[in-house]
């Protein structure tokens, strides 16, 4: 089954060109569904019932995984054995009766202002690292881009003259606006900073770690968590954090949806529009505050 697998894979890539996020999600569910399955002595994608799909439902279940996790796993394996299907490997679909367990959709944790302005302020503006660190944050609020936008950047990506930034993902590419802070921060980082960690010329990712290679999802994570408990901040802090805080705190101070969505790369509006709970919210605290007969 690890050969479906990896065809599979291969076929996201190159067909559907998804995210390398979305690949490695798929390829590490399927993994761990192909383990359970060898333990009840199943070794070919042919042999799968739906009931074996069930009890693997079951057991993450039994041993208390969250919803989500177990709805990511349903839809894994629904894309894995529907292309399976498809391309003819199997006579039947064992997975188009999965049913998904309800998840309860939490809004995201938001920073307030000062909460921003307390982290962006942790980084050690005398060392190469509080630099790259100051200019990864300061970029990833100014913009409201994805944690994997960010970390795939290459310098090309980046014009300092005339202030914009051109994000890549799954194919499709978006240019947006920075302002003067996150400017002057790329800048300096650029100019004094990043040749301590760029250690070939020839390396042409914008921000890279320690040992001269792209900085990683879980590297900027840890950037991110080490200078919030830093600052005091208590939140669940994930580093999804800044893009909901920069929707947010743009919708409160007069964006339009329609523009707050082209720049975080939503293809649904209705998507963007959940950040207007919040404008609502501070909304009505602001009239029980003011009105004299609230």
């Amino acid at each position: 089954m690890e050969r479906e697998v990896r065809e599979f894979i291969s076929y996201l890539h190159n067909t559907k060109k998804t995210s390398k996020n979305t690949e490695v999600s798929y390829e590490r569910d399927l993994k761990k569904i192909i383990l359970f399955l060898r333990e009840r002595g199943i070794r070919e994608v042919g042999e799968v019932l739906d009931s074996d799909l069930q009890a693997y439902i079951q057991e993450m279940q039994d041993r208390h995984f969250a919803s989500s996790s177990v709805s990511r796993s349903v839809a894994s394996m629904r894309a894995f054995f529907r292309y399976l299907f498809r391309m003819g490997k199997i006579k039947s679909d064992p997975s188009e009766e999965l049913k998904s367990p309800r998840v309860e959709k939490r809004p995201p944790e938001i920073l307030s202002v000062d909460e921003v302005d307390a982290l962006l302020r942790q980084p050690n503006q005398n060392t190469p690292k509080g630099i790259r660190d100051t200019a990864m944050l300061e970029l990833l609020y100014a913009t409201g881009m994805r944690v994997s936008e960010l970390i795939h950047l290459e310098i090309r990506d980046v014009n300092l003259k005339l202030g914009y930034v051109t994000c890549h993902e799954s194919g499709k590419e978006r240019v947006i606006p920075i302002g003067n802070v996150s400017r002057k921060a790329l800048t300096q980082y650029v100019f004094e900073a990043r040749a301590a960690f760029a250690k070939s010329e020839a390396e042409t990712a914008l921000f890279t770690n320690c040992s001269g290679k792209p900085m990683s999802r879980q590297g900027f994570w840890k950037v991110l968590k080490g200078y919030a408990d830093e600052a005091g901040i208590r939140k669940d802090i994930t580093p999804h954090t800044l893009r909901h805080s920069f929707a947010v705190h743009m919708l409160q101070n007069g964006a339009d949806v329609r523009s707050v969505q082209e720049m975080l790369g939503h293809s649904d509006i209705s998507t963007t529009q959940v950040y207007l709970n919040f404008n609502m919210n501070k909304m009505r605290d602001v009239y029980m505050r003011a009105h004299p007969r609230h």
